[in-house]
């Protein structure tokens, strides 16, 4: 009788798990929903063109016209997996470095010190109001990678 029981309850738990691993996508290389966001599988990562103009205008004090911050939190809202969301903006900051020809620097353009250009990018989410995951439970609405020296 304990087989049958045995039997049913691996049965049910492999039922649970598959429905899980369908639902969440989990594949053999995927290590979280984060990865689906990966170039490498086939993720076209969001330009935001809006965001960068609202970043580059926020950080040397300018004001933001309202149409720019409309379109970069349409821009950001558009990005259809949350988790991804956050990843794109770096990978924005990252190209508006590269644009600027930032490397080492203190400062990214006059008036705008590197660090402030990346926590600006990091709480777009946040002035937008467009949700991204919060794993850590701190900083809700910010950017995770604003914490980390080297964005």
């Amino acid at each position: 009788m304990w087989m049958k029981t045995v039997f049913w309850g691996l049965l049910l738990f492999m039922l649970v798990a598959t429905t899980m691993a369908v639902e969440y996508g989990a594949r053999s290389h995927n290590s979280g929903p984060w990865s689906w966001c990966d170039p490498a599988t086939g993720y076209k990562v969001s330009t935001l063109t809006g965001c960068r103009a609202m970043v580059k205008l926020q950080c040397v004090g300018s004001q933001v016209p309202e149409a720019v911050l409309g379109d970069c939190c349409q821009q950001l809202a558009n990005i259809n997996n949350e988790w991804c969301r956050c990843g794109d903006l770096s990978s924005m900051l990252r190209s508006v470095y590269q644009e600027l020809g930032v490397r080492e620097g203190k400062e990214v353009l006059p008036g705008c010190l590197k660090e402030v250009m990346k926590l600006t990018a990091a709480s777009v989410p946040e002035v937008c109001k467009v949700p991204i995951p919060n794993p850590s439970g701190d900083r809700a609405g910010v950017c995770y990678w604003a914490a980390y020296p080297d964005t």
